[in-house]
């Protein structure tokens, strides 16, 4: 997230007396003297403390764990822009400074590339640290591969390039991405020709040549075995690129599991698949590029460069122009279908409370609709959910503002604002999943079958495709016996794994001890071998 130091105020600062003492960053030598009191900064010489005298905050464009970004408005010329807002009381300890620090720094060195965001402005003021960027407004990566018609080994071979041109860039410059996925790929507009650019060095960290680190970062679908192992360089950012490029061919991501236990063992056995559809169809070459980038011997990988001069990529143009077929924009499509299947069921579930339960609910979601509209914001859930006690942060609160928000306009209806709270309560009891799972069970088997998912998408016409149905049913249906029993259902409603989402939200603390884990299962089985 950022590097740098300290910003000596003015003196027109020092006697306007706006700033307040800061409680963070102590330690960090970034003091300045402030009517006989120290003051303390993130950053390095910004651009200045006040941003509202030259951009225009406008609409909320995401959120993530430290900060909101905004679209931004340059009040001279009306330029647009994104504003990254890091709110200070977030920042909880030295090493989340630093890594605001080391963002912002890391954005500043690295020359101006084609595929990488760039950065216009920093401001700091007492409550946050703002950073103004380019705005990308294309959208995601895989969002525009499923909106597409046509999708090709061709395509996927075009997106790679760019991604490990972008890693090559990074490498050159002595920075270490480290949480390269492709929710961190946008595209700058919504042209078809529009460029992909890399828009997150949150977790990025300035390497020499031979160093090597220990922390934890990342998401963990697109970590390295060393990563886990806790000795890695930058070689783990081919690694992540190559786990992109494994999606970009069948859909699925080459090492998954239900658990971060399963997933962090899937990667450390690192045994890639290349039997299931579409995998027959996928050139040669393709496939030789993917085993190469997810060698789990880092120092059997291929650099960055080696990657670009393979034969698959080094003339990307030329890769086969074939469809891969609906199998793949298939798979990408059915992880939101899941999140519909879940969604719907939160709603049967809310249908079936008694009616002091959901007047109890019905009651709280009143106090919160101050304006009387009938639905509320984000905001009014923020303030009532703490008025209800519950203190939630605002990384989970967007997740359950999305989760919620069935029909996608910005807020919650009273219906909508119900099963937000049965979720929050944890799904209840094992009656209220039975009673939303008899609700797709229509013929009374005991079983959720291929045919009562299509019954529940009815409405949703891209749900209707044999490739997303089945999909969901693999995935749910652990047991393998073609259809989703009861204990199934309830283990996906109460847990589940969302690959795409998988972010920050992982702590160090949960994979450091993950790695601990690991590292016995390992030295337990060597031991096991050597007897």
């Amino acid at each position: 997230m950022g590097n740098c130091c300290a910003v000596p105020q003015t003196s027109d600062e020092k006697n306007r007396g706006k700033h307040k003492a800061n409680p963070f960053g102590v330690d960090h030598n970034d003091q300045a003297v402030t009517n006989g009191r120290y003051k303390s900064y993130v950053l390095k010489n910004p651009t200045g403390h006040h941003i509202e005298e030259f951009y225009e905050l406008g609409r909320e464009l995401g959120r993530g764990e430290f900060g909101i970004t905004y679209l931004c408005t340059d009040r001279t010329n009306g330029e647009v822009f994104a504003c990254k807002s890091i709110s200070k009381k977030k920042l909880r300890n030295r090493v989340d400074i630093e890594d605001v620090r080391r963002e912002v720094e890391i954005m500043r060195r690295l020359p101006k590339h084609p595929n990488v965001v760039s950065l216009k402005d920093t401001y700091e003021d007492d409550s946050a640290v703002h950073i103004v960027m380019e705005l990308c407004e294309g959208g995601e990566l895989f969002d525009r591969i499923v909106a597409r018609g046509h999708y090709t080994e061709r395509a996927a071979a075009a997106v790679t390039r760019t991604i490990v041109e972008v890693i090559q860039n990074c490498h050159e410059h002595g920075v270490i991405h480290r949480d390269l996925k492709p929710e961190n790929f946008l595209f700058a507009n919504n042209k078809e020709t529009a460029p992909l650019k890399a828009i997150d060095f949150g977790l990025s960290v300035f390497f020499k040549p031979g160093e090597r680190f220990d922390e934890i970062v990342g998401s963990p679908y697109y970590m390295a075995p060393e990563v886990l192992r806790r000795n890695y360089g930058p070689e783990i950012d081919v690694w992540s690129a190559g786990v992109i490029l494994y999606i970009l061919l069948c859909g699925a991501p080459p090492f998954w599991a239900e658990t971060e236990q399963g997933v962090a063992q899937a990667i450390i056995r690192s045994i890639v698949d290349f039997k299931r559809d579409p995998w027959p169809k996928v050139s040669d070459k393709a496939k030789d590029l993917v085993k190469k980038m997810l060698n789990p011997d880092p120092k059997k990988r291929p650099t960055a460069q080696e990657v670009l001069d393979h034969p698959w990529l080094h003339n990307a143009k030329s890769a086969p122009n074939v469809s891969l077929g609906e199998t793949v924009r298939a798979r990408l499509k059915q992880f939101s279908m899941m999140n519909k299947l879940k969604k719907r069921a939160l709603r049967v579930i809310a249908e079936c409370l008694s009616v002091e339960e959901v007047a109890g609910i019905k009651e709280g979601f009143q106090l919160m609709d101050t304006g009387n509209k009938g639905k509320i914001d984000i905001n009014e859930l923020r303030t009532g959910l703490h008025k209800l006690g519950h203190q939630i942060p605002d990384a989970d609160l967007l997740v359950l503002m999305e989760a919620g928000d069935v029909n996608k306009d910005g807020y919650l209806d009273c219906g909508e604002f119900v099963a937000i709270s049965v979720h929050l309560r944890k799904m209840g009891t094992d009656d209220h999943l039975r009673k939303a799972f008899e609700f797709f069970d229509k013929n009374e088997t005991g079983y959720i079958e291929v045919e009562d998912l299509k019954d529940a998408f009815a409405d949703e016409a891209e749900a209707t495709s044999e490739e997303i149905t089945n999909a969901i049913m693999q995935d749910v249906d652990t047991d393998k016996d073609g259809r989703i029993s009861f204990e199934e259902f309830a283990a996906m409603m109460k847990a589940g794994t969302d690959w795409r989402k998988a972010s920050r939200q992982y702590s160090r603390e949960r994979y450091n001890s993950l790695s601990l884990k690991l590292m016995e299962d390992e030295s337990l089985q060597m031991s096991n071998e050597g007897k």
